[in-house]
């Protein structure tokens, strides 16, 4: 292998650690967001008279939903940044493109959203 290849292979793996961290941030977002989201409402209820049992476990559905996408997308970005390295110690390393761990995260972001607006039109009405 010639230097310019080592390089270049070190520049992937560089790559490869920056987007895990990348994916490490966001989840951690996801997750605390999750769990912020449920110690609010726990909260709230807990000190605001006439509040319902069936919001709260609507809004803790949607915490759960956060949390669980953050623990999905770093799984499976921790699986495709482990196939990236071992890829990238061949030598005949071929570039083949990926399932993105980004569209799936956003697909359920948009799914959880979707459910949230559910939540909060039928409470509306309910009011």
């Amino acid at each position: 292998m010639n230097i310019t290849d080592h390089l270049a292979k070190e520049r992937n793996r560089a790559a490869a650690e920056r987007t895990l961290m990348a994916w490490i941030r966001t989840c951690l977002s996801l997750i605390s967001f999750g769990f912020g989201l449920d110690t609010i409402v726990v909260t709230l209820n807990r000190n605001l008279p006439g509040s319902g049992p069936g919001a709260e476990l609507g809004v803790r559905m949607v915490a759960m939903a956060f949390v669980l996408t953050g623990i999905l997308a770093m799984l499976t970005a921790t699986w495709q940044h482990r196939r990236v390295l071992r890829k990238l110690r061949r030598d005949d390393f071929v570039y083949q493109e990926e399932p993105s761990i980004a569209m799936g995260t956003a697909v359920l972001l948009s799914l959880i959203g979707l459910f949230a607006l559910l939540l909060l039109i039928v409470s509306t009405l309910a009011s």
